[in-house]
C-alpha cells in the first residue's frame, strides 16, 4: 500500500491505496465520486476524463499514486464553475447529450478548452480536434460543438443548470 494525499475538488483527501488502483476506481470507490464513467478503460472514450492541476486525463489510464500531490477536478467539482454551468445549459438548449453515459466528459474536457480560449471565440475545427478524444453513441456531436462554441462566447447567466449548483 502507498500513501496518497489529493486534494479532489478543493477537498484534501489522504488514504492508502494499492499502487495499481486507477484514479477513476479511486474517485468511485473510495470517494463515491460516480460521475467519473469508466467506458472502454482503455482510454479511447472520454468518459473519464478528469482534470489533473487544471489539464484533462483519462482516469482509467492514470494510477491513482500519480495524482498524490495534485488536484483533481471531477465532474461533481465543475459544479461552482461558471464556464461549466454555461456549458451545461448550452449543451441542453441544443440538446447535445441524450443519454448522459458520456455527459461528464465532454464537460470536464470542453470546459478546459473553454477556459483555455480566454474569451475567444472558438472555431468549429477547435473544437471538432479538442473533442476528438471523446466518444458519444446517442448524438451525431454538431449540437455538441454548437454548444461549446456558444458557451465559449461572453454571454448571459444560463438559464439553465444541469450540473446541479445554483
Amino acid at each position: 500500500m502507498i500513501e496518497v494525499r489529493i486534494t479532489v475538488n478543493g477537498t484534501v483527501v489522504e488514504r492508502s491505496v494499492e499502487p495499481r488502483l486507477s484514479l477513476a476506481d479511486f474517485l468511485r470507490d473510495q470517494l463515491g465520486l460516480t460521475g467519473t464513467h469508466l467506458g472502454c478503460e482503455h482510454g479511447v472514450c472520454g468518459a473519464c476524463s478528469v482534470l489533473l492541476d487544471g489539464r484533462s486525463v483519462r482516469a482509467c489510464l492514470t494510477l491513482a499514486v500519480q495524482a498524490d500531490g495534485h488536484r483533481v477536478t471531477t465532474v461533481e467539482g465543475l459544479a461552482s464553475c461558471a464556464t461549466a454551468r454555461r456549458l451545461s445549459a448550452e449543451l441542453s438548449t441544443r440538446h447535445g447529450l441524450q443519454c448522459g453515459f458520456c455527459t461528464a466528459g465532454f464537460l470536464v474536457t470542453a470546459t478546459e478548452l473553454i477556459q483555455e480560449s480566454a474569451g475567444a471565440e472558438l472555431t468549429e475545427p477547435t473544437v471538432r480536434a479538442a473533442l476528438s478524444g471523446n466518444l458519444c453513441r446517442c448524438t451525431g456531436y454538431q449540437a455538441i460543438i454548437e454548444a461549446v462554441r456558444a458557451a465559449s462566447r461572453p454571454s448571459a447567466p444560463p438559464e439553465v443548470d444541469v450540473v446541479g449548483s445554483p
